[in-house]
């Protein structure tokens, strides 16, 4: 849950005013006779994230300022008034009424994501400021987004020595009782006798407390039906295809598909979505044990195809690949996946945009207009059919891990696309962790594109 929520009652709040430079002089003559005076003594030029506490004529604080920047730093900032939360003394606060509705949401949402604190094993410095609630708002509803977030970074964030595949188990399992979803549970040996193969192949090299799993969590019975799945993998060491130290520094965060997916359906849950929701996460760790399975193997797969395993890096998408399978025998009416899933994407894109694919043009359009009401970028990548002979090895039906270094992002996302076909699908390769902090975005776990897909769920899947 956020560490902190919206002040309650604004009788007593300080007034807050976002500026930007090319309404400072207009807003300055707004101010009382001392606050005004004393922000033209200060130079205060309403800079992006720039803020100025303003005294009272008794010296006490009247309110603050807080700058929106010019055109340019507006166009590539996002969330700017809300590094305010971390800044402004400590106080109640509350935005003009004339604030722009949508400036007032971005605000209201991005003072809670910016409290946010990981605090599981450290005492952290914890912002003072309060916001009210803005008039006119959906407050519930910022809430919920806020909510769901702080769980997926809560998980991501969290050392796999904490949040093995058992970890990660008990927080769907306290999501579930919490918001009345159904949950079922197949782990180590089972998952033979279930017809997971992947899962269990991938998994299968740890230590029996941390044996391999699939979570299968189910909420609502109306509405259209929407499956998501996330990558589990709880900490990914490559396998008997061993990372170097470096690259194994942030594998904690290789679950971040799964603590995405579990954001979002918090979010839904908490609104009330009327869908009926399906949450499968495959949970491993990629262990190096006598018991690991090897590069040129050929590995079954639920859906009966067959795969060779040439990197027991490329480990994620043979975990989903199960839970894909699983998923489309449904036959949802939407179905997406979200995996911490290659380094290509990032290359490609950075780790500020949540690239994601679809065939569909309608649901790659209401996407991307989503993410940009709600500043959450994402970018569509093609499933580029003409490279789907690099997948196919000859020797098995699929090759996990084509040679030539080439588009890795896009033949990982077609390798995916085998394991769902015949649904309608969308699969996010997202990075799962901002490495250097931002306005509402500290350093560490964060979610990605989940509240696109929030928002753009009435035009993916016709909610009134």
């Amino acid at each position: 849950m956020p560490h902190r929520d919206f002040a309650t009652g604004d009788a007593d709040a300080l007034p807050l005013r976002l500026v930007a430079p090319e309404t400072l002089d207009a807003a300055l003559e707004a101010l009382p006779e001392v606050a005004r005076g004393w922000a033209r003594a200060q130079g205060f030029k309403a800079g992006a994230g720039a803020v100025l506490a303003l005294p009272d004529a008794k010296g006490g604080l009247w309110g603050a300022l807080v700058g929106l920047g010019d055109e340019t730093a507006r166009r590539r900032g996002r969330f700017i008034a809300a590094s305010a939360a971390s800044k402004l003394p400590e106080g109640t606060y509350a935005l003009d009424p004339a604030t722009d509705p949508a400036l007032a949401a971005e605000t209201a949402l991005g003072w809670l994501l910016e409290s946010y604190r990981f605090d599981r094993y450290a005492e952290q410095f914890a912002p003072k400021a309060r916001l009210v609630a803005p008039e006119g708002i959906d407050a519930e509803r910022i809430r919920a987004i806020a909510a769901g977030e702080a769980l997926t970074r809560d998980l991501i964030n969290t050392p796999a020595s904490d949040m093995g595949p058992a970890d990660l188990e008990a927080a769907a399992a306290g999501l579930a009782e919490e918001f009345g979803a159904r949950m079922a549970v197949t782990r180590g040996e089972d998952l033979l006798a279930g017809n997971l193969p992947l899962i269990h192949t991938v998994g299968r090299a740890a230590a029996p407390d941390r044996a391999p799993r699939l979570i299968d969590m189910r909420w609502g019975d109306q509405g259209p039906t929407l499956t998501l799945v996330g990558k589990g993998v709880c900490f990914d060491t490559g396998g008997l295809n061993l990372k170097p130290g470096g690259s194994m520094a942030l594998m904690k965060k290789d679950m971040g598909g799964a603590a995405t997916v579990l954001g979002l359906a918090r979010m839904i849950m908490a609104l009330g979505l009327k869908i009926r929701l399906r949450v499968l996460i495959p949970a491993v760790e990629n262990s190096v044990s006598a018991d690991a399975f090897r590069p040129g193997d050929i590995l079954a797969s639920r859906k009966g195809l067959t795969v060779e395993n040439n990197n027991t890096d490329a480990e994620g998408r043979l975990v989903l690949a199960d839970a894909l399978a699983l998923g489309a025998e449904e036959s949802p009416d939407l179905m997406i996946s979200m995996a911490t899933l290659t380094g290509a994407a990032r290359v490609a894109v950075g780790p500020d945009l949540a690239p994601f694919y679809t065939d569909a043009d309608e649901d790659a359009a209401a996407i991307a207009r989503a993410a940009a009401r709600v500043a959450d970028p994402v970018w569509r990548m093609p499933f580029h059919d003409p490279y789907e002979p690099l997948i196919e090895p000859g020797i098995a039906d699929l090759d996990n891990a084509p040679s030539g270094g080439m588009a890795g992002s896009v033949t990982a996302a077609l390798f995916l696309r085998r394991f769902a076909e015949g649904t309608r699908y969308a699969h996010f390769d997202i990075y799962g962790w901002n490495p250097r902090p931002a306005p509402a975005r500290p350093k560490g776990g964060v979610g990605m594109g989940a509240r696109a897909l929030l928002e753009a769920m009435p035009d993916l899947l016709g909610l009134a």
